[in-house]
């Protein structure tokens, strides 16, 4: 601890491992003096060390904890990745509809009402969220922050989170992906704490909420009723379809051989390459859907604004 200490160059993360090591050296056990830092290491990370003093297999479950972080950060950078492309798609075509709003929606709107020319209804949308921008973009902001707000807040009632949580693994694209990384987690987590002593069914309901996922919480939940009733971790795996049936197999190996953790592993790390693959492909997919999305939206700017012209155009005929 006093070598990590000394290593980081982070002050504020420095401090804290002061104050673990000051905590370790009064007699305090490792687990304890952590815990007082919740908001830097995550449950996930708490528990293994809980485990592995409690089993003494203390280095096992940091080693394994340092692996799940690991390869979690690298599916998160991979994703990441994968959609930065449509985020900058999506920026680009925000930015040029608001340009073509404050910069030329203003300037045609001026030229109309000299030449007294009715506006069709798009041309009038087009001249209204102009004025809202250009005007009175002093209340659109604390507006956007209040909507911000709120959903957040209500986002946050259990009711709507479940709901949101199980949107967002059946929606169409994106609900695949979603999915695969939400087992991918709860199948590592869960096969790295039973490795290092933890009860099975206590490691099922850590793993459930490392998740943080509401729909996977109740999942977690029906296997811990199930195998304390003395069903097997397979059994249980196999009556939810959110598990692919290559996990479920694997539980079943893992059982059977007596290697459950090393089968967990290996059906992380397939599902991690699931999950890999489908987002590239998922991109692939994206680039010129959201190429021809981003014309579309500004052709129909424009077509808004040159509407009157052409009509004014067809009576000079």
């Amino acid at each position: 601890l006093e070598i990590l200490e000394q290593q980081t160059d982070n002050p504020a993360f420095q401090a804290v491992l002061s104050d673990i090591r000051r905590r370790v050296e009064s007699g305090s056990s490792l687990k304890a003096a952590f815990e007082e830092h919740r908001s830097v290491f995550s449950d996930f990370f708490l528990g293994m060390i809980d485990a592995g003093e409690a089993s003494g297999k203390l280095s096992h479950a940091l080693g394994a904890s340092a692996q799940y972080l690991e390869k979690r950060l690298e599916l998160q950078q991979k994703t990441r990745a994968a959609f930065v492309y449509p985020i900058a798609v999506g920026i680009v075509c925000s930015l040029v509809v608001i340009g073509l709003l404050i910069f030329v929606v203003p300037m045609f709107a001026q030229l109309y009402r000299k030449l007294h020319v009715d506006l069709p209804g798009p041309t009038q949308v087009l001249v209204v969220l102009s004025v809202l921008i250009t005007k009175w973009w002093w209340l659109l902001l604390p507006a956007l922050a209040g909507v911000f707000v709120g959903a957040r807040r209500f986002m946050q009632q259990p009711e709507v989170r479940v709901r949101w949580d199980r949107l967002k693994m059946r929606a169409p694209l994106l609900g695949p992906l979603h999915r695969l990384i939400l087992v991918s987690q709860f199948v590592r987590t869960l096969g790295m704490l039973i490795s290092v002593g933890v009860p099975i069914t206590d490691a099922v309901e850590a793993a459930g909420n490392v998740a943080h996922n509401q729909e996977l919480s109740r999942v977690s939940d029906e296997l811990q009723r199930a195998i304390r009733t003395g069903q097997p971790l397979t059994k249980s795996f196999g009556t939810h379809p959110i598990f692919p049936p290559l996990v479920v197999q694997l539980v079943a190996s893992g059982e059977e051989a007596g290697i459950l953790p090393e089968m967990l592993a290996k059906a992380a790390d397939l599902l991690d390459k699931d999950a890999d693959r489908l987002s590239s492909a998922l991109l692939v997919k994206l680039e010129p859907a959201l190429t021809i999305l981003m014309g579309l939206v500004i052709g129909l700017v424009l077509m808004g604004v040159y509407l009157p012209m052409f009509d004014y155009m067809s009576h000079l005929r």
